[in-house]
């Protein structure tokens, strides 16, 4: 039976993203699914750390900056959205 994978949503910039597409095209290590939009796409958790490892090493740009923002993080941004549009 196969191992299911645990993912995390995370939100970053377009830039950001295209480097991690990139990385993910050599072995498939970080992403569980792309979500088509700009900025967030789900990766697998086990391997947050090494992806910010990685991005912060700048491989490809100098110093980039990096957010990457866990489903948790989104989750609360949502609510306090909601909270704000409601008054």
């Amino acid at each position: 039976m196969p191992r299911a994978v645990r993912g995390l949503l995370i939100e970053c910039d377009p830039s950001i993203k295209s480097m991690i597409l990139k990385y993910d095209e050599e072995r498939h290590d970080y992403i569980v699914e792309d979500l088509d939009d700009e900025n967030h796409l789900v990766i697998k958790e086990s391997q947050l750390q090494n992806l910010k490892v990685r991005l912060d090493q700048g491989e490809d740009l100098a110093q980039p900056t990096v957010v990457l923002t866990p489903r948790q993080d989104l989750d609360e941004k949502i609510m306090q959205l909601d909270e704000s549009e409601s008054e």
